[in-house]
């Protein structure tokens, strides 16, 4: 019997996404953040570090938040993922989050936008009531250079208390 010791060019995967589930073959290399973006053109993840540095690439898998360019799609197998595209409902309406966001003024550019909604996402689905020490722990792994933060801070705690649409 011979053994192969040559890894695996790619893997058949079925993942949901967004509630719909995907079943494609994928280059055992091929990072989430790329299958998501260039396969199945979910481009609302964006890259922004390939580093794992700045969290513009979070999603949730299995309900946890993930920088998706630091996990290889094959280790989605089975699992499900949630994009910033699966947030709001099928005729456009915004979460709560998302209505807090825009009327807290809690984005310019937008580009950490999506990573960090999907932070703020995980946080309120864990603890529907944060506090802004909770909030700023949730969100330290993604960076923001236009906002200063605290706009997004206001925005997240406002949803905990009642305050967003």
């Amino acid at each position: 019997m011979t053994v192969s010791t040559t890894p695996a060019t790619s893997r058949a995967i079925s993942v949901e996404i967004n509630g719909d589930t995907v079943e494609r073959e994928v280059p055992a290399s091929r990072l989430l953040v790329h299958f998501l973006r260039d396969d199945l053109d979910l481009t609302g993840t964006h890259v922004g570090c390939d580093t794992g540095s700045c969290g513009a690439c979070t999603v949730l898998v299995d309900g946890l938040a993930v920088k998706s360019c630091s996990i290889l799609a094959v280790q989605a197998d089975g699992a499900s993922v949630r994009t910033v595209e699966g947030l709001a409902s099928d005729d456009g309406e915004l979460t709560a989050l998302q209505q807090s966001f825009k009327d807290c003024h809690a984005l310019q550019c937008g580009y950490c936008t999506p990573g960090m909604l999907m932070s703020a996402t995980a946080l309120l689905e864990r603890n529907p009531h944060p506090s802004e020490a909770d909030v700023k722990l949730a969100l330290q792994g993604n960076i923001c250079r236009c906002t200063g933060y605290w706009n997004i801070i206001e925005a997240v705690v406002a949803v905990g208390q009642g305050g967003a649409a």
